[in-house]
């Protein structure tokens, strides 16, 4: 399943964020609240358990989400502009990071890196990278977490190219995919079109 979002807010941010004249400072701050309004779209369906509330005046009923069940990963190094947006909802969960990076040729993802929790087999891992274009960064990062066990994945995306969204829906039609907004095409060089621009050096002023 793939969900892209269409609420207004998103689409103004975007507009924003879209922008080559936006500063560093800006772009970082308009990922974390993109990020932040995704994962509260995926997380609609997380469980809950009932707690006993003491209130001012009374006592009474209420749910809570078990943040033990659930991880964030992000793919090295652009998803880590997400992760303070999503731990803004959840600041108990874990934290893992895949590091890949696309060789510029091939266009194939090479890693380098990867750190996870211990018992990641045993969570809910929340994906995030913010442009999903090719796809094979993201595919290939699913693999290595049902690798390690992981059952249920979702991935949190703020640019998506159709390949991209294809790619993924083709490897693992079990991965549930929540973009920001869907784009045109990708170039001849793998950027997505209209797009942003490279999301890593815009979010750390690298280029």
């Amino acid at each position: 399943m793939e969900k892209i979002m269409n609420h207004p807010m998103i689409k103004h941010k975007i507009s924003i964020l879209r922008n080559e004249k936006t500063s560093t400072k800006e772009f970082r701050e308009l990922v974390s609240e993109i990020a932040m309004l995704l994962c509260y779209e995926a997380l609609s369906d997380a469980k809950t358990k009932k707690v006993k509330v003491k209130t001012p005046i009374a006592e009474t009923e209420g749910l809570q989400v078990d943040e033990n069940n659930y991880a964030f990963v992000p793919i090295l190094r652009a998803g880590m502009g997400m992760v303070d947006g999503v731990l803004t909802l959840m600041p108990n969960a874990k934290i893992g990071h895949i590091g890949l990076y696309r060789n510029e040729e091939t266009l194939e993802p090479v890693k380098y890196y990867c750190k996870l929790p211990s018992d990641i087999k045993n969570r809910e891992v929340i994906l995030l990278d913010p442009m999903l274009a090719t796809g094979g960064s993201g595919s290939a990062a699913i693999t290595m977490l049902k690798k390690d066990g992981v059952k249920k994945i979702k991935f949190l995306c703020i640019i998506a190219a159709p390949d991209g969204i294809k790619k993924i829906k083709e490897d693992h039609p079990d991965v549930d995919i929540y973009c920001a907004q869907l784009d045109d095409h990708l170039n001849d060089v793998g950027y997505i079109v209209p797009g942003l621009g490279d999301a890593g050096d815009r979010i750390y002023g690298t280029k």
